[in-house]
């Protein structure tokens, strides 16, 4: 019998999938495949989530098979799922753009499909895209890093609440937040410093899934929910780092390289509101920090408040773009030592601290960005006081307090 190509495609997906999702993985049992993930768990399931809607997916680079296959690739191919539409994020659908860019409108040349862009783009200009593409249903797959600021989560609040503007269902599928979800840490967003960089109040490392938080978001944000659906993972733990998973790790942009970054990310990104590089334009992006006129004395500094789980080494780099470009710095490199214990936020806070304290040099960036990445003003003001570490720390304790029972309602996983 004749197989069109379409239908040669599909027949190779649904082969490769089952030889990828072990039968291990339905009970929880093994190590690096016992996770599926919410995609493996919807083609599973036949996309019987989808069935009768003509689909359009929020993704990048990271929505990807065990096999490193894109899921738009494999929907496409599949004639049980009616995929007519792509929408496009931060750094492109396909992921050729930098930081602060995106791809623009185009047909993806693989696919023949339509790509939106919705990068900077929110409320009914976004709905009426949504509309524009014909979908019924917008399905969200990208990888998150669990950080506030990191902008993915913001373009699912900005998509759910078009979708909902559009009179469209929305359906999360879901991966695992790759910093482990154990708990929330660091300050709340205050209101009044919403940016893309943060649109409602949750705290800087939240410690949640992409569909825990669209729960969250739906219940708690939203002004009118959207008609929700979340496909959850099976056999993922709160406790597990992302190795866990036995996925591949696609940098979700240009400047997530590793797990590693990932993990140090919602601390040390703070020094994007600083004048000092946070290590764009090196091989170790958010691990590498420093500045002109920085010697020794920072990793000395740092390292005699014996943080859980970190080493700070001397280290000198030159940034091939973004701050100091060309120029040769010195600062520290961070060394995890101790996963389990190393807490990313206090270990941020540690460094800006120091950081002023050996550097005459130190300043905030002009537009006091620090604020819209922290959340307030309360972290900038606090330092520039001279308050220490556990100081800044303690003062938003009891707002986390609260973000924390909120979130304690949305939580899909032990």
């Amino acid at each position: 019998m004749h197989l069109s190509r379409r239908r040669l495609l599909a027949a190779t997906t649904l082969a490769t999938a089952a030889a990828t999702v072990p039968a291990a993985a339905a009970s929880g049992e093994g190590s690096a495949h016992r996770l599926r993930t919410g995609f493996e768990r919807l083609v599973a399931g036949g996309y019987a989530v989808l069935a009768g809607d003509k689909v359009g997916v929020v993704t990048n680079p990271t929505g990807v098979t065990r096999d490193v296959r894109h899921l738009v690739d494999v929907m496409h191919a599949d004639d049980r799922v009616d995929l007519v539409a792509v929408f496009g994020p931060e750094h492109g659908f396909r992921g050729t753009a930098q930081a602060g860019g995106s791809e623009g409108r185009y047909d993806d040349p693989a696919t023949g499909l339509p790509v939106y862009d919705t990068y900077l783009k929110s409320g009914q200009p976004l709905a009426d895209i949504f509309t524009a593409s014909g979908v019924d249903t917008v399905v969200f797959d990208i990888q998150d890093v669990g950080a506030r600021f990191y902008t993915y989560i913001w373009t699912l609040f900005d998509c759910m609440e078009a979708a909902q503007l559009a009179g469209k269902r929305f359906v999360v599928l879901d991966r695992p937040n790759p910093v482990t979800g154990r708990g929330a840490y660091g300050p709340v967003l205050h209101k009044e410093f919403a940016t893309f960089v943060g649109r409602q109040p949750i705290s800087q490392a939240h410690g949640m899934t992409v569909a825990e938080l669209a729960r969250l978001f739906n219940h708690e944000f939203l002004a009118k929910p959207v008609r929700l659906d979340t496909v959850l993972m099976s056999g993922w733990k709160r406790s597990d780092f992302y190795e866990a998973s036995g996925l591949p790790w696609v940098p979700p942009s240009p400047n997530m390289p590793t797990t590693d970054t990932a993990l140090v990310y919602s601390g040390t990104c703070l020094f994007e509101g600083t004048n000092l590089s946070e290590g764009r334009g090196t091989t170790r992006p958010f691990e590498l920090l420093g500045a002109e006129g920085i010697d020794q004395r920072w990793a000395a500094a740092v390292n005699e408040l014996a943080l859980p789980g970190v080493h700070f080494r001397e280290a000198y780099f030159a940034p091939t773009f973004s701050k100091f470009q060309g120029k040769t710095v010195g600062g520290v490199q961070l060394h995890l030592a101790d996963r389990a214990a190393f807490d990313p936020v206090r270990t941020g806070i540690a460094l800006l601290v120091t950081a002023k304290q050996v550097w005459s040099g130190f300043a905030w960036r002009s537009d006091n960005w620090i604020d819209k990445l922290t959340g307030s003003t309360q972290v900038r003001t606090m330092i520039d006081a001279g308050a220490g570490t556990d100081e800044v720390v303690a003062a938003w304790q009891g707002e986390l307090a609260a973000f924390r029972a909120t979130r304690k309602k949305y939580l899909a996983y032990h």
